[in-house]
């Protein structure tokens, strides 16, 4: 895909790994919409792209662990750009982040759930018009080979819980809804797919894990932009890759009724069923 001019959001793109892929397809010519939490973050980011030589690119700030927050963010884009070409759903937080305990977002949800999951699930659904507008367009969802079965019966894992546990079901969730929303726009010009970019990044998210990482945000990135822009997987929606090879997730991603169960719990939680 020829990127000059295309409008592309990524989201957790202030730091790690959205940092370089906003860096490089800005590069490329794209108008690139960062989001975070930190303002000084995006300044030193977009200072960086200006400096390049590069369209400097827009901020949105948004705290994803709110519904209403992540509506804001849709709203603010719908707003401001007639149509949208990529969706890079990005931000997320780790199994260690601000400690192993367990926590809650704004709205009563377990915390790596609501933020990895329910928001770029929200996200997605409020921006659904402004990608069939930028059709061809595609959305990239950045999952983890770290995946954990879902508990339909504590999905928020009140019981037994461990960060790392709520990480993976997090993920898995992702692939999840990323195979069913593919399948809701066959037709529609926009593919869906997900990937795990790679194992352990040099990232603030790995760091805090008190995790080495083992590999850099380059090699996360070149799959992450191969899913952007690559020609081979044009037209191919409903996938899950590990990094540039597509793998085969946890087989509950392909229990057709875990998907719907998901789905329609998804739908509630995040006001789109009403």
């Amino acid at each position: 895909m020829d990127m000059r001019g295309k409008t592309v959001l990524i989201t957790g793109s202030t730091d790690g790994v959205g940092r370089h892929v906003a860096t490089r397809l800005a590069a490329e010519g794209a108008k690139i919409l960062i989001h975070g939490r930190s303002a000084e973050r995006a300044k030193t980011l977009i200072d960086e792209i200006v400096k390049a030589g590069d369209i400097a690119p827009t901020f949105y700030q948004a705290d994803l662990s709110s519904m209403a927050g992540t509506r804001e963010l849709a709203a603010a884009v719908i707003r401001d750009h007639q149509r949208l070409d990529v969706f890079v759903s990005n931000a997320g937080i780790g199994s260690q982040s601000d400690g192993p305990q367990r926590q809650e977002s704004r709205d009563g949800h377990e915390l790596r759930f609501a933020v990895n999951y329910l928001s770029g699930f929200l996200l997605a659904h409020l921006l659904l018009p402004s990608l069939r507008a930028g059709a061809p367009a595609r959305i990239v969802n950045v999952a983890s080979l770290g995946q954990h079965p879902i508990d339909f019966d504590d999905i928020m894992i009140t019981k037994g819980y461990s960060g790392s546990r709520a990480y993976a079901q997090s993920k898995l969730s992702q692939i999840m809804f990323t195979i069913d929303l593919a399948e809701e726009l066959k037709g529609a010009g926009i593919t869906v797919n997900a990937l795990h970019p790679a194992t352990f990044m040099n990232t603030t998210m790995v760091r805090a894990g008190g995790i080495t990482p083992i590999s850099t945000v380059e090699q996360g990135g070149a799959a992450i932009l191969h899913l952007v822009e690559g020609d081979d997987v044009a037209g191919r929606s409903g996938l899950f890759f590990n990094g540039m090879n597509e793998a085969r997730a946890n087989p509950q991603a392909y229990d057709a009724a875990a998907r719907r169960r998901l789905r329609t719990l998804s739908l509630e939680l995040t006001g789109l069923s009403s």
